[in-house]
């Protein structure tokens, strides 16, 4: 019994794993590759240079790989590369990458896109994230692992959300948000620490202390100057690899100024 549907249209050109499931009314472009076990349920749209990796799960109406919604695209063949064991629900929509941002949108593994959210041009995502209901990501804009993104948030492009971190619903984030950092609302502010999530994601004690000695060095209200504070982390020699993953993060230079306390 054939797994695609008699309904779906494919271009002869496209590379479907013998394992993949092609559900009724899918349109599948020009160059798409699509590998083992991968479910596209029905009414999906699969164009561009896009490629969707093992056990991935595409629901109805979801648009992968379309141009990009940039001004300056002048039809350059970007692609779109998705990870392994991806679910990507309804009316989901993910844009190949320009040649302002190395031509390649990347999807890591073991995300959740809820109903409606939007993935622009040149992202790079990590893996084990969630993004809530209508998130919009803009273009350029780096999520690392385990980031949740609350109901429909907004994030600003060439911004950087780092990983364990917790966007709130209803925020508009248009600067960078540091690992394991909680910021909400419009525009976004830091709240704190994500401890909730920490703690579901079994980081120990000792490991949390560590963080939050971490967080009050690098807010520390009695150093007004951001990169004294950043010197100061550095100087602490707080030993812990999740430590040094937040002084990586803050020591690259980025497009965006860094989501501070409101105080």
């Amino acid at each position: 019994m054939s797994l695609i549907h008699s309904t779906a249209i494919i271009d002869s050109s496209a590379q479907i794993d013998e394992s993949a499931e092609v559900g009724p009314y899918c349109v599948i472009g020009k160059g798409v590759v699509i590998k083992k076990n991968v479910s596209l349920l029905s009414n999906v749209v699969v164009s561009g240079l896009t490629t969707i990796d093992e056990g991935t799960k595409v629901w109805p109406f979801s648009v992968l790989g379309g141009d990009p919604q940039d001004l300056k695209y002048e039809g350059e063949e970007g692609k779109l590369i998705i990870g392994k064991n991806n679910n990507i629900r309804e009316h989901v929509t993910m844009h190949i990458g320009t040649d302002a941002g190395g031509l390649e949108t990347v999807i890591g593994d073991n995300n959740l896109f809820m109903a409606g959210s939007h993935v622009a041009h040149d992202c790079l995502i990590g893996s084990d994230c969630v993004f809530a209901n209508n998130v919009m990501l803009a273009g350029h804009v780096t999520v690392g692992n385990y980031a949740i993104l609350g109901g429909l948030s907004a994030v600003h492009q060439w911004t950087r959300i780092g990983s364990y971190s917790f966007l709130g619903g209803f925020s508009a984030l248009t600067k960078d948000l540091i690992p394991f950092g909680l910021a909400i609302g419009n525009r976004a502010v830091l709240e704190g620490l994500n401890l909730t999530g920490l703690r579901r994601r079994n980081f120990d004690n000792t490991e949390i202390k560590k963080i939050k000695e971490a967080y009050s060095i690098l807010f520390d209200p009695k150093e007004s100057e951001f990169k004294k504070r950043i010197v100061n982390l550095k100087n602490s020699k707080i030993q812990s690899e999740v430590v040094d993953d937040m002084i990586d993060f803050v020591s690259q230079k980025g497009n965006r100024s860094y989501c501070l306390p409101e105080s």
